[in-house]
């Protein structure tokens, strides 16, 4: 078990690269942010972000996923959590196409970076892209 979840954070470390969410650097940040599920969850598991303005404390998102749980589903699961652990006086948070999440500032409201710190979903993948 815990190879698997290594490999699940190291897949999820490579994933948040590959998404373009170093933190760090002022490219790394944007106002709109997109989570793209695919996947069907083989077993529970968590998933964690975290979310950085530039002007601003950070906050972590995590998100429990139950097994079986469709990209759909796991979309759902992520929306909700954003909603109920970020601000809603800076962020707005909704589905995108049923397996997409979109993070958006609300006007005047500081850009952000969106990192995905660890997923222990199995076969769950997650992309972060900035729009």
């Amino acid at each position: 078990m815990d190879s698997l979840r290594s490999v699940g954070m190291v897949a999820a470390l490579a994933i948040a690269w590959l998404g373009g969410a170093l933190a760090g650097d002022d490219s790394d940040y944007s106002n709109k942010w997109r989570i793209e599920c695919s996947g069907r969850a083989q077993g529970e598991g968590a998933i964690h972000f975290r979310v950085t303005p530039k002007e601003g404390e950070e906050a972590q998102v995590d998100v429990r996923i139950a097994q079986g749980r469709s990209e759909n589903d796991v979309a759902r699961d992520i929306r909700d959590a954003f909603q109920s652990q970020l601000s809603p006086e800076r962020y707005r948070v909704e589905s995108d196409d049923g397996e997409d999440v979109v993070i958006k500032v609300k006007s005047g409201t500081p850009d952000f970076s969106l990192v995905l710190v660890e997923s222990t979903v199995e076969h769950v993948r997650l992309h972060l892209e900035r729009e």
